[in-house]
C-alpha cells in the first residue's frame, strides 16, 4: 500500500511536468522521512515530523533554514496528495487499516516564509578588483601549467574565456554549458560586435512544471571586451580541442560539452589562486552582473530582461551597490535640489 501511494504521487507529479530529477529527490525525501518513523504513511502524525526536524537540527552540521523547509514542504505535499479525497486514498485506509493519512506538517511546526531572501548573507557581488584579481589568476593558470611542464595549459586557457563569458551575460552555470555556437548573434543596432552582439539563451531556468525560458542578452558598452575574448577563444583555443562539428561553444579536451561541474571546478581553481573568501561561487559573477549594470545606470527593467527575471523583486535581491555608487546618487540628489549653494559648502 506504501509503495502504491509512492507511485501515484509519482503519477501526479509527472502529470504537471516536473523534471525527473525533481520527482526523484522528493520520493528520496519521502522514504527517509518513513525510515525514520519506522511507520507507514497512514500511521504518521505531527509528532513523528517534529522528532524528525528536531533530529535534523541536532547534528553537527546545520542545516539551511530554506535545506529544512523544503523538507517540510516535500512531505506536506505528499500529505496533501494522500488525504485529496479525489485519490481515495483516505476511504482505502480507513476501511483497511482504521486509520487515514493526516497533514504532518502544518502552520504551527513549520518553517515560515517570511523574508524575500534566505540565502547565505555571506553569498554576495565581487568588487571590481576581485573581479579583476579572479580573472587575472584564471589568466595565469595557464602559463604556471606551462612552467610546469604538466598537461591543461589549453584547458585552463579555455575556462578563463568561459568565467569571462558567464560574468559578461550574467548567465547561470546550466545556461553557459549549454550555449551552442549558434547562439552567439548579432545584433543590428551594434554591429562593431559583429557576432557577439547578443547571445540567445535557450536553455534559461524553467518554472516548476514548465519548459526552459529562452531570453536574448544583449552585449553592453562597458562589457563588450568580450568581444575580443571571444574571437580569440573560437580562433585559437576552441579548434584545438579539434571538435569536429560538435555545436557546442564551450567544449572538454575529448570533444564534448561541459559540465556545470566543469564550471565549478573552473571558479574554484581561479578563486583559490587570486585568495579570494572561498565562500564566493559561480552565481556570485550573476551577482555581480546585476549590481554592475545598476551601478552603471542601466534601468531596472533592462537588467531584468537580461537576466532573465520574471519579476523584478528578484533582480532587486541581486544588487548589492557600492558605497561609493549609492554617494553618487545621493551627490546627485543633493545637486538637483540644492544647486550650486550645496556644492560650494
Amino acid at each position: 500500500m506504501s509503495e502504491a501511494m509512492i507511485e501515484g504521487w509519482t503519477r501526479q507529479q509527472r502529470s504537471r511536468f516536473l523534471k525527473d530529477q525533481t520527482i526523484a529527490a522528493r520520493i528520496r525525501m519521502i522514504r527517509r522521512f518513513g525510515e525514520f518513523t519506522n511507520l507507514y504513511p497512514w500511521q504518521w502524525t505531527p509528532a513523528e515530523a517534529e522528532a524528525w526536524i528536531s533530529d535534523l537540527r541536532s547534528g553537527d552540521r546545520a542545516l539551511a533554514l530554506s535545506t529544512i523547509r523544503s523538507y517540510e514542504i516535500t512531505v506536506r505535499l505528499f500529505c496533501e496528495y494522500l488525504t485529496d479525497n479525489r485519490y481515495g486514498w483516505m476511504q482505502v485506509c480507513a476501511d483497511r487499516f482504521g486509520s487515514t493519512p493526516q497533514l504532518v506538517f502544518h502552520e504551527g511546526n513549520s518553517v515560515l516564509h517570511i523574508g524575500d531572501y534566505e540565502g547565505s548573507p555571506r553569498r554576495r557581488p565581487l568588487t571590481y578588483d576581485e573581479i579583476q584579481a579572479l580573472f587575472d589568476a584564471a589568466d595565469g593558470r595557464a602559463e604556471k601549467i606551462r612552467e610546469n611542464g604538466r598537461k591543461g595549459a589549453l584547458a585552463a586557457m579555455r575556462d578563463s574565456a568561459m568565467l569571462k563569458f558567464c560574468y559578461a551575460f550574467g548567465l547561470r552555470r546550466s545556461e553557459v554549458c549549454n550555449i551552442d555556437l549558434v547562439d552567439l548573434r548579432r545584433n543590428s543596432q551594434a554591429p562593431q560586435y559583429g557576432s557577439a552582439g547578443s547571445v540567445a539563451v535557450r536553455f534559461g531556468k524553467a518554472s516548476r512544471g514548465g519548459p526552459t525560458k529562452r531570453r536574448t542578452v544583449l552585449t553592453v558598452p562597458e562589457f563588450d571586451w568580450i568581444v575580443d575574448v571571444l574571437e580569440h577563444y573560437l580562433a585559437e583555443i576552441r579548434p584545438a580541442f579539434a571538435p569536429g562539428a560538435h555545436p557546442a561553444l564551450w567544449v572538454t579536451e575529448r570533444a564534448g560539452r561541459i559540465s556545470p561541474r566543469s564550471v565549478n571546478a573552473a571558479l574554484t581553481a581561479a578563486r583559490d589562486d587570486a585568495n579570494l573568501d572561498p565562500v564566493l561561487d559561480l552565481h556570485c559573477l550573476r551577482h555581480s552582473y546585476v549590481t554592475h549594470l545598476i551601478e552603471f545606470d542601466y534601468p531596472v527593467r533592462f537588467v531584468q530582461e537580461q537576466v532573465g527575471h520574471t519579476h523584478a523583486s528578484t533582480t532587486s535581491i541581486y544588487t548589492g551597490v557600492s558605497n561609493e555608487y549609492r554617494n553618487q546618487l545621493l551627490t546627485r540628489a543633493m545637486r538637483n535640489r540644492h544647486g550650486e549653494l550645496w556644492s560650494e559648502s
